[in-house]
């Protein structure tokens, strides 16, 4: 823990255990040098959106290349959950990690991660919507006909997944609990299976994880239809621990925004992705801020769960 956890200093949002004097929404680095984490082994961890195992070799290209660029050796480490892929982080016990877009504020708040960068095209484009899905014989053709009906959400922190329904559904004329019954899948993947089933009514999910979904066969595309589709959001944010030595910082970026995807597993999972794009919190996750807190959104441990 720094040393300016004690210490009175501004702070906006941020945990009691970091500092925010330069008005950038993240942490500080501590002041004090000797509190700097310069790890042999760096652990990385992608989002628990879907399942970690099959992650865990697609994004082996890109270990190699971040364990070539640091001199570091580095580990995958498979998280079950956001709440406690941010606890480990916090703790100490992960150093660089993929936060998805709903989580990325509790991450930043909570555990003290600094988002650097997000996958993109070369021309600097990003970014995925939320669609909502049914059945393709389903009665639901716009977004107030979900009244009545059983709607997967997938977890409370998840943007695309709830926290944007919940603040742009009303405007519609639905309000998510209200007018429909919620029923929290645990995952967009698993809100997707559930409508294809027949398990939910519908469900709104990230169309960069269904679009992924549909690739590798998981659904029939002619089984469901799309009711709604919004603006573009920013994906999953990459961050790196807040007290790593600044030249373990430096490396990490270079290895990031150096790494190609073309002819990689990762870039045949990520379609359309060409490389990791420099992205600033403050600006680029002001609108999923504003999301949350017209939902109330505090970011506290127990919120998180």
């Amino acid at each position: 823990m720094a040393s300016n956890a004690l210490a009175d200093c501004e702070r906006g949002a941020l945990d009691a255990m970091y500092c925010d004097e330069d008005g950038d929404l993240v942490a500080d680095r501590p002041d004090d040098k000797s509190e700097w984490v310069n790890p042999d082994t760096l652990i990385f961890a992608y989002t628990p959106v879907e399942d970690p195992a099959i992650y865990s070799d697609i994004w082996q290209p890109f270990i190699e290349h971040l364990e070539e660029v640091t001199g570091r050796d580095v580990r995958f480490f498979a998280v079950q959950s956001n709440a406690a892929q941010v606890e480990a982080m916090r703790s100490g016990r992960l150093h660089v990690a993929g936060f998805s877009t709903g989580p990325t504020p509790f991450a930043v708040n909570l555990a003290g991660a600094v988002p650097f960068a997000l996958m993109g095209s070369d021309e600097g484009q990003f970014g995925y919507t939320l669609q909502v899905y049914t059945q393709q014989d389903s009665d639901i053709k716009e977004i107030p006909d979900l009244k009545g009906k059983r709607v997967a959400h997938t977890s409370p922190t998840s943007n695309s997944g709830n926290q944007a329904p919940r603040a742009l559904f009303p405007e519609m004329g639905v309000v998510p609990d209200e007018d429909y019954e919620v029923i929290y899948s645990g995952s967009h993947d698993q809100s997707m299976l559930g409508v294809v089933a027949g398990d939910y009514d519908a469900a709104p999910v990230a169309s960069e994880v269904v679009e992924r979904m549909a690739d590798r066969g998981l659904y029939d595309e002619e089984d469901v239809r799309i009711v709604w589709e919004s603006d573009r959001f920013p994906t999953t944010s990459y961050n790196y621990a807040y007290n790593l030595h600044p030249d373990l910082v430096d490396k990490i970026k270079e290895a990031f925004y150096s790494f190609k995807f073309a002819g990689t597993e990762l870039g045949k999972e990520f379609d359309g992705v060409e490389t990791f794009i420099p992205i600033n919190y403050k600006q680029h996750w002001k609108v999923i801020r504003a999301i949350q807190a017209s939902n109330g959104v505090q970011y506290t441990p127990d919120n998180l769960q």
